[in-house]
């Protein structure tokens, strides 16, 4: 994304929160970001394209960060899981996203509601597979329902603690709590053998997120992760990092992840002749092309 559409998204960011999504105009993003109204258009065909553009933003940078204090770690640690999702609130409370999600959900427009809602599905997903990872296979039946569980615990428990206490708030206090009654809960519904809602419903809600391909979204993380390891910090190196990013995102997020650019990337990736960057490349395309082959199979 270049500079100047990323200041617009900026710029709106800043006047959604002070002034509410519903009330800013257009003319207040073009007279705030100092662009025209064709600089506006050849960026956005909407007010609403460019909400979405925001959101996008911001939980791309989160799940970014969330997911990169896995690096190195144990995925089953709990202390682990309790620092993404304090990372998650805090962003949540710097960009005022509640805030934003409940103008969306009052207004009248259906593609930002059916956004918002694939959003939490996502966010849903993620829970869900988290859980696995902390509580085991074994319990994989009922983690659907403490993921949702979860969610509405922490959440209502943020949302009255912040009524009580205002900016006081702390929120690893909060997280640390409902992470403990969460743990209680799966305890229980494993040892009652209590399901409500069947795992196998995510693929219908998100049927084109490769719900069932967690394994390799796990596979790709760890292969990008151990290029970005093999590289020095010097400012020569920002392309490739941004290269492997736009790989990840494109098989991570993309509904027709496009196999040409990612090919493209790759073989600029191959600039980098060092000894311990092509053993790790060479594992990475090994997955690209495992990914594709699945997918032309299930295609045929």
């Amino acid at each position: 994304m270049n500079d100047r559409k990323q200041h617009v998204i900026g710029m709106a960011h800043q006047l959604f929160i002070e002034k509410g999504f519903q009330a800013t105009s257009i003319q207040d993003i073009l007279e705030f970001s100092g662009i025209s109204k064709g600089t506006f258009y050849n960026y956005f065909s909407s007010k609403n394209e460019l909400l979405i553009a925001i959101f996008k933003t911001i939980f791309k940078k989160m799940d970014k960060e969330r997911d990169e204090l896995l690096i190195g770690k144990d995925r089953s640690d709990i202390g682990i899981f309790i620092k993404q999702m304090e990372l998650q609130m805090k962003a949540n409370k710097k960009n005022k996203l509640f805030t934003l999600f409940e103008e969306v959900m009052f207004s009248n427009d259906e593609d930002l509601k059916q956004f918002i809602k694939r959003g939490h599905l996502m966010m849903l997903r993620w829970l869900y597979h988290r859980f696995i990872d902390i509580f085991g296979e074994s319990k994989k039946s009922y983690l659907l329902d403490c993921a949702i569980m979860f969610m509405g615990i922490l959440h209502q428990n943020l949302h009255f603690k912040y009524m009580a206490n205002g900016s006081g708030v702390k929120i690893h206090q909060v997280v640390r709590y409902s992470v403990d009654r969460i743990i209680k809960i799966v305890d229980e519904v494993t040892e009652t053998g209590d399901q409500l809602v069947d795992p196998e419903l995510l693929d219908t809600w998100l049927p084109d997120c490769k719900e069932n391909n967690h394994g390799f979204q796990q596979k790709l993380f760890d292969s990008v992760q151990s290029l970005k390891k093999t590289l020095c910090n010097d400012e020569e190196q920002i392309k490739y990092i941004e290269l492997l990013d736009f790989i990840q995102e494109e098989l991570q997020n993309s509904k027709s992840p496009r196999k040409f650019l990612i090919n493209s990337s790759l073989l600029s990736l191959k600039a980098n002749h060092s000894e311990s960057w092509i053993k790790e490349l060479q594992k990475l395309e090994e997955l690209i092309v495992t990914f594709f082959n699945s997918l032309e199979e299930t295609s045929a």
